[in-house]
């Protein structure tokens, strides 16, 4: 039975039990919105939970007021400077019209998926009636060939980037981890990390298409050559920061721990994933982020120069056609490869937060 002072003190006792009860699941969930990009919405719950308006607006201010001032600032100086940059093409786009130019190529979008359904019902309808009439044999299903759109460019490039990035993780980790264990693998393959580590990817992709056209002879309908020749490229080129960061992560780990590890006979692979990489996975998500940004902007330079598919091939065709939108278009392209440079590396960074708290627990 509680007993409740006259004064109200067990009231106020449990609104305060209450209160901290709130601000603790407020903190622990701030740590999943700042991985998700949305750190703004913490000082709001918690003002909404009491706390002090003054000291969470000044936070609110810095995490949400001022980076929108900036990309405001931003856009007005683009409009206002856009119009006085004439080129070839005419004058560069301002916000307005990078803007109208991307609903358009969503429209374009919608409308190509719009023939295709249309294209596949009346195939499928045609074969219904082929079959009524006894002549099943004839019926035949063709896959539609329309140019693929904007949207489309963008998933190819998506899925180029994932396949070269897992390659060159599958590389590079173990070999990293390699190095790190054994002065004598490091100091074997240092000189070549070295050497190849500056190449160009525009070195790299002459090698990498003549290799591949010669071995690659019966394409996968789910795997062209032309997926396979820039994710190859996308895996050269972007290995080498997660290579180095998990080198340097394994080396610098307490070397106590590989002793206990040795005292205790652990296997290898038990001191690896029981040791070394709850140690090391710091480091190596900062090499894999890093990797990733630069397999993204290695895989544009790519798609340009070997006109594969994706968004680097938009990029330069737009170029090459010269019409009065093309500038507009290739300003989308621009925006569009940051913005998806950006969500990549907030990917990455939630998945380490979710692979660190998981192997610290």
């Amino acid at each position: 039975m509680t007993i409740v002072s006259e004064d109200g003190t067990e009231e106020r006792f449990l609104s305060e039990r209450r209160r901290e009860r709130l601000f603790a699941r407020i903190n622990k969930a701030s740590g999943y919105l700042d991985v998700a990009g949305f750190g703004w919405v913490v000082p709001l719950l918690r003002m909404a939970a009491g706390d002090s308006p003054r000291h969470q607006l000044a936070e609110l201010r810095q995490v949400l007021v001022v980076p929108l001032t900036g990309i405001v600032a931003f856009l007005l100086l683009w409009a206002a400077l856009a119009p006085q940059v004439k080129t070839s093409l005419g004058a560069v786009p301002g916000p307005a019209q990078v803007w109208a130019q991307a609903v358009n190529l969503y429209d374009d979008h919608s409308a190509e998926r719009t023939k295709e359904a249309a294209f596949y019902a009346r195939q499928k309808e045609r074969n219904l009636k082929l079959e009524a009439a006894g002549k099943a044999d004839q019926a035949k299903t063709r896959t539609y060939t329309g140019k693929p759109t904007y949207l489309d460019q963008i998933a190819t490039s998506l899925k180029t980037v994932a396949l070269g990035f897992l390659v060159a993780t599958l590389i590079a980790v173990p070999v990293g981890i390699m190095c790190g264990l054994s002065r004598s693998v490091e100091g074997g393959l240092n000189p070549l990390i070295q050497i190849f580590k500056p190449v160009s990817p525009l070195a790299w992709l002459p090698i990498v298409t003549m290799v591949v056209s010669a071995l690659y002879i019966d394409p996968l309908d789910w795997l062209p050559k032309s997926l396979v020749i820039s994710a190859i490229t996308v895996t050269l080129c972007s290995l080498w920061p997660t290579l180095i960061n998990t080198t340097l992560g394994v080396a610098s780990i307490d070397k106590d721990l590989v002793n206990v590890g040795k005292v205790l006979q652990l296997s290898t692979a038990t001191t690896v994933r029981k040791l070394v990489l709850p140690s090391a996975l710091p480091l190596i998500f900062t090499g894999l982020r890093l990797s990733l940004g630069v397999g993204w902007m290695v895989l544009i330079a790519a798609e340009m120069l070997a006109q594969n598919p994706g968004l680097g091939k938009f990029v330069w065709d737009e170029f090459q056609n010269g019409s009065s939108s093309s500038l507009a278009k290739i300003m989308v392209a621009v925006l569009t490869i940051g913005i998806i440079g950006f969500v990549l590396d907030r990917l990455m960074f939630a998945l380490q937060a979710a692979f660190t708290y998981g192997m610290n627990r």
